[in-house]
């Protein structure tokens, strides 16, 4: 319970300076030995379907629920191959899954597939995922998908203390290890262009992009966030109202009607 109410009022402070629309999701990777909780949602056990990743994160920020997704939960095989939940085959690595859809050839697909961070075969049998405020896991990382002034937001809010620029790179494809896999591997945050998966299965909106951090960075990031609002980077964006508009000539008339009962 201890850790649980650490975790919601850090992403609490989190959601008072970005105010996104769905919940910020807590994700972790369980390995072999590692216990999935009870009350997680299995989607082949509870609800008779297999799912994509981008539909458990979905599920964990639209429904409020905990999901835990094993193989047997996941019926998309991009998925599979880059969290290790099965083995690679070379027919992936080549770039056949690429070639056709995404690219011209199968080895201008390899360079794709090259790109997408992967994760060894059978390290990690379980993606656990869940509202961040409320889950009783740690996670590695946290993801939140929001409209892109608020991503802006969160940037800010992790450059604070060091400065420099955030770097994030894109392919449209598989963005389900561009959030949990890239992030934990480079222990930094991202910007995360939802891929087309996450549109079609997520039902990831066109307004939508998400940002991801490590939860190791979360204490920097909420005093990034204070610190660029009192500096006046803030959300929702504050508009400049103070200048005066201009008006139509039919609309001007009245003005000089009234200058000329004032004269009389």
């Amino acid at each position: 319970m201890s850790q649980a109410k650490t975790l919601g009022e850090k992403i609490a402070a989190i959601e008072s300076f970005v105010r996104p629309a769905t919940f910020p999701v807590a994700v972790r990777l369980l390995g072999p030995e590692e216990a999935i909780p009870e009350k997680a949602k299995r989607p082949q056990r509870d609800l008779g379907v297999q799912i994509t990743t981008c539909q458990g994160v979905t599920m964990a920020r639209r429904y409020g629920w905990t999901v835990a997704l094993t193989r047997e939960d996941i019926n998309c095989p991009l998925t599979k191959v880059a969290f290790g939940l099965e083995n690679e085959p070379a027919y992936f690595t080549e770039g056949y899954c690429c070639a056709g859809m995404y690219t011209s050839s199968p080895e201008a697909g390899a360079k794709t597939e090259a790109q997408t961070h992967h994760l060894p075969y059978g390290k990690y049998k379980t993606i656990l995922m869940g509202p961040a405020a409320r889950v009783s896991f740690e996670p590695h990382v946290v993801v939140i998908y929001a409209n892109p002034a608020q991503v802006m937001r969160l940037t800010t809010g992790a450059l604070w203390k060091h400065g420099g620029a955030l770097h994030s790179t894109f392919t449209g494809r598989i963005d389900c290890s561009d959030e949990i896999i890239r992030t934990m591997d480079t222990n930094e945050c991202q910007v995360i262009l939802p891929c087309y998966g996450d549109r079609v299965f997520g039902q990831a909106n066109d307004d939508e992009m998400a940002f991801t951090f490590p939860w190791s960075k979360i204490d920097e990031l909420i005093e990034g966030l204070e610190g660029t609002h009192k500096g006046g980077v803030r959300f929702p964006i504050p508009s400049f109202v103070r200048y005066s508009g201009e008006f139509p000539p039919s609309y001007r008339k009245l003005d000089e009607i009234w200058a000329a009962e004032n004269k009389e």
